[in-house]
């Protein structure tokens, strides 16, 4: 217990590098974010949103966006993968994906190409910021948006040679190498930046069975490229590619809820991407500015595991199971199965936009105006193979199915910011979206939906002087509806209709004492309706075990109701304080699920799944001595419901992480840790039955979180 004291102490005692003690707000260094369509500073963009830096990302020595998400309050992230690949904004978001094809309520965008159902993308070497919009963002990113967004922007080339290094080694035989290179290519007019980065980990998994610490390993290569073409005075021409190859192991559930394994098949978690954005940006004259994007990416994903977390030979055979025409009692007889989604995905995207310049005000000069169109077309095969082994034999049953999900939007939209006064700003926005969806599977099952989704927001920005501006929005979010696919689904429940929200928030962000103490609070109250609820129920498989039937649901209200709170405070030359607060209460209100009422488990009035009631993050820098920063931060958050299909809950976590840098000319060295104290805290969970031996009784099972990880990392930043 001491020795948490000590941490508490030391990280509300924090830091900062050399600031000067006398600051005004324009002096602060400015983190630009593109949440709206025109670039602004982000203490100036009237939206509730967390921008992470690229020295918070090194100094936690991150990876992957789910090492820092704990970060921004009221963000979550569910694992049940090798990485947390799914996020919860406010309460809202999806947490896996099985055989139905998934529309996001969270959209993830690297660079402007979209990653919206794939979060395993999200590496961040040479990442120059990492922005989070928390609620809908209805006019800019459409039916993506309707919890919020994740963007994530590279490092841009500049006109200047621009070098970086950097190697880290770490505990379970982590170790990772990256370098990027950029400058001009053609002095002013043609600048290019290119990076490539290898991180390769054992991870935190021990297979007992095989005598193996990397069933659960990490095999990650990220490149990057960015060419920008000065081509004119008045056109830039920007070229983003992204190539990833992930080849990570999956093997994170026990029979006994530790991080040893016993699975005799362990499986995968892989991503193959290619992709590329095309953008330009033409001033075509003082009155209007035109742009367009276009994006495209191509994956190949497989996601498999061993379905029984056990080898064959682990659960004798009670002879008494097995009936006269050699079935197997399905509650009392072990079986062995393995599980294996393979997906293709390819997703094209353009966007053409119209913007207002100085001179193109429109309504007596007071009103800034955007125009666009945006079409996509997202195709996805998956074929899934189900490999059943008899336990008393060593014969092979395979299952196969396939679907093909397609999907089209085309989208309208516009914005007009008017200046009613000198301070006060109205921000009126307006999305239109169709969308039209294509399935069938080898079942025979098929469907064509099409609905007009409608979105966007009504706002009031206020300046009260030159260190506070106040807003509030109204907004209106939504999301496509769907099929459920499972054959054993009923056909009431075979299709679910398309979300939407509301949702009212009101902010204040503020610069104090000269600039030195930066605040920004929100509080939100969100409605939805027919929100899109996933649901199962258990079914006993013909081998043994038990299977789940996955659907979603419409539920016809709920609420969400919040705050969110970040700070940040130069204190003096030597320190700094960072912290932040989100507050959740976000609860079904009249939805049951027939099928759980007769478990005696009842939804109305409960939190919602992965939808904690408070984060936290509570830290600080201190510059010591020249050259010097320690930093070190608390994060945490309160329990949460795993699932809409049962009670199992997580527990309540704090995690401690801290780092120790030298910087001298362009060479850093960087001591960090995270999850000191090495809690055991956990990222997804389960509640059925799946252990031979005490005849498959439901218990809850879970997947662990990163354990204590210590590294040291050099870099070297010309």
């Amino acid at each position: 217990m001491k020795v948490k004291t000590l941490a508490v102490a030391i990280t509300t005692a924090m830091t900062s590098p050399m600031i000067l003690a006398e600051v005004t707000p324009a002096d602060l260094p400015s983190m630009i974010v593109s949440a709206d369509f025109r670039p602004n500073d982000a203490h100036d963009t009237p939206i509730s949103l967390t921008t992470i830096d690229e020295d918070t990302i090194e100094s936690r020595g991150a990876q992957h966006i789910e090492d820092v998400l704990n970060l921004a309050p009221n963000v979550n992230v569910s694992s049940g993968a090798s990485r947390g690949q799914y996020f919860q904004i406010r309460g809202i978001g999806e947490r896996s994906e099985f055989q139905a094809p998934l529309n996001p309520s969270v959209g993830l965008y690297i660079d402007g190409i979209d990653f919206s159902r794939s979060g395993g993308a999200a590496t961040l070497f040479d990442i120059e910021s990492v922005e989070i919009l928390r609620g809908p963002q209805g006019t800019r990113y459409g039916a993506n948006g309707m919890a919020g967004t994740i963007n994530l922007k590279s490092t841009e080339p500049t006109n200047e040679l621009a070098m970086k290094f950097e190697s880290t080694l770490a505990t379970y035989n982590t170790h990772a190498e990256g370098i990027a290179v950029g400058g001009p290519l053609i002095d002013n007019t043609l600048l290019g930046r290119f990076s490539v980065h290898s991180y390769k980990s054992d991870g935190f998994m021990d297979n007992d069975f095989l005598g193996r610490d990397n069933t659960q390993n990490r095999d990650e290569v990220t490149a990057r490229g960015h060419l920008k073409w000065l081509a004119t005075d008045n056109l830039t021409i920007d070229l983003n590619v992204l190539h990833l190859n992930i080849d990570n192991g999956y093997d994170a559930f026990t029979l006994d809820n530790s991080r040893h394994t016993l699975s005799d098949q362990p499986g995968k978690d892989a991503q193959n991407t290619n992709a590329f954005s095309l953008k330009t940006d033409y001033r075509a004259n003082d009155k209007v500015q035109l742009q367009s994007s276009l994006s495209y990416s191509k994956s190949n994903l497989e996601y498999s595991y061993d379905d029984d977390w056990s080898y064959k030979s682990q659960f004798p055979v009670d002879p008494t199971c097995i009936d006269a025409d050699d079935s197997n009692d399905p509650y009392t007889c072990p079986y062995s199965g393995f599980d294996q989604y393979k997906r293709k995905r390819e997703n094209t995207a353009l966007e053409f936009r119209a913007l207002s310049n100085e001179n193109g005000r429109i309504f007596a000069n007071t009103t800034d105006w955007t125009l666009g169109l945006y079409v996509s077309k997202q195709r996805q095969n998956l074929d899934r193979t189900y490999y059943g082994n008899d336990i008393t034999s060593d014969a092979v049953t395979t299952t196969v199915t396939k679907n093909s999900y397609e999907t089209v939007n085309t989208a309208l939209y516009g914005q007009l910011d008017t200046a009613l006064t000198d301070k006060l700003t109205l921000i009126s926005g307006l999305r239109a979206e169709y969308w039209e969806a294509d399935y069938k599977d080898s079942a025979g099952l098929s469907d064509d939906p099409d609905d007009w989704m409608y979105g966007g927001k009504l706002g009031l920005e206020y300046h009260i002087n030159d260190d506070h501006m106040a807003f509030t929005t109204l907004s209106r979010g939504y999301k496509a509806g769907g099929i459920n696919v499972n054959p054993e689904i009923s056909d009431d429940l075979r299709s679910f209709n398309t979300e939407s929200l509301w949702n009212l928030e009101a902010g204040l962000k503020s610069f104090w004492l000269d600039g030195d103490l930066i605040t920004s609070v929100t509080a939100f109250y969100t409605r939805r309706s027919n929100a899109q609820i996933k649901s199962s129920f258990p079914v006993p498989k013909t081998s043994g075990g038990t299977d789940f039937i996955d659907y979603f649901v419409n539920a016809d209200r709920v609420r969400n109701i919040g705050l969110e709170a970040e700070l940040d405070w130069s204190i003096n030359e030597k320190y700094r304080v960072i912290a932040s607060l989100g507050l959740l209460d976000a609860k079904l209100e009249d939805y049951e699920n027939p099928k759980l009422l007769e478990k005696g488990i009842k939804l109305s009035g409960r939190r919602i799944a992965h939808a904690p009631a408070y984060q936290f993050n509570l830290g600080g820098e201190y510059y010591f001595a020249p050259g010097w920063t320690f930093k070190a931060n608390m994060e945490g958050k309160d329990e949460f419901y795993y699932s809409n299909s049962h009670n199992a809950k997580s527990h309540s976590f704090v995690l401690y992480n801290a780092s120790v840098e030298y910087k001298k000319d362009e060479w850093k060295v960087t001591l960090w840790g995270r999850n000191l104290f090495d809690k055991d805290y956990y990222t997804r969970g389960f509640s059925f039955g799946i252990d031979p031996s005490k005849s498959y009784a439901e218990e809850t099972y879970t997947q662990y979180g990163d354990p204590r990880v210590v590294g040291l990392t050099l870099s070297y930043d010309y």
